[in-house]
């Protein structure tokens, strides 16, 4: 079964496999169709689109993300078919590791590939209203200064160099400055709103600044400071769980320095 690229123009067919629960894949697929860096593939029947899938491509690294079938067509060897054929891809580009997050459905065809767990996702949700604090005087906007080290750090805990999907948003970040370095940093715009910091004091302050207004998480178990101040303020622990998984060489990335992912497609 032949897999094509997708374009621009099938983005309202795409919609109609929204799955329940994700955030829109109308607009993550109208990214992917515009950034070159990525590898956004379809399967289709009778002129219908029934399955698709991306790869994020950076440097040595990449992810697989939005492989997602339509109900009626599952369970048919469609999703092997859209991951094996980003892994063709991916190994002619000689990428060295390859990750994922997992949902329950989707985590036993990526093991057939050989993807290992590597992580657990905990994905939280609020129940208590939001208790007001005040954003420390440590959190600073962007100014084009911050840019490099803004990647640094990025590149330090998620172990990638990912200067392509980020310097679109970097000029709307935040940064945690303590003894004129900076300590870690917060993109709101950037997929869910990703925050990274090396300094638990960095990674809580940051925290405190999002949550104030953002009703969900979701957090590497590894870092158990940042669930607790979540839990702690009114977020509870949902039923969504998330495995992340990579397939080749292990990846050096720091967990425990996650105090928000991006999204299911980067970490």
């Amino acid at each position: 079964m032949q897999c094509d690229k997708i374009t621009l123009s099938d983005i309202e067919q795409i919609a109609e496999l929204q799955p329940k629960g994700w955030s829109d894949i109308s607009s993550e697929f109208r990214f992917f169709v515009s950034n070159d860096f990525c590898n956004p593939i379809k399967i289709s029947i009778d002129n219908k689109i029934v399955g698709v899938g991306n790869s994020i491509i950076f440097k040595n690294t990449a992810w697989l993300a939005h492989i997602i079938i339509g109900n009626e067509h599952r369970n048919n060897g469609l999703g092997f078919h859209l991951v094996e054929n980003l892994l063709h891809d991916l190994k002619d580009k000689s990428i060295d590791t390859i990750s994922l997050i997992a949902t329950t459905l989707g985590e036993p065809v990526y093991a057939k590939f050989g993807f290992r767990v590597v992580s657990d996702y905990i994905y939280l949700e609020r129940v208590k209203p939001w208790i007001e604090k005040k954003v420390s005087d440590k959190i600073l906007p962007y100014e084009n200064k911050f840019y490099k080290k803004i990647l640094e750090l990025d590149k330090e805990i998620s172990g990638e160099e990912r200067e392509p999907l980020l310097k679109k948003y970097i000029v709307c970040s935040f940064v945690y400055i303590d003894k004129k370095e900076i300590k870690g940093f917060y993109i709101p715009t950037l997929g869910e709103g990703q925050i990274f910091a090396v300094t638990v004091e960095a990674g809580i302050e940051l925290m405190n600044m999002k949550y104030a207004t953002i009703d969900k998480a979701a957090i590497p178990n590894e870092n158990q400071i940042a669930l607790e101040f979540l839990k702690q303020n009114g977020f509870s622990i949902s039923e969504t769980k998330g495995k992340r998984m990579i397939f080749g060489n292990e990846l050096n990335w720091y967990p425990n320095k996650i105090f928000s992912r991006i999204g299911g497609d980067y970490g």
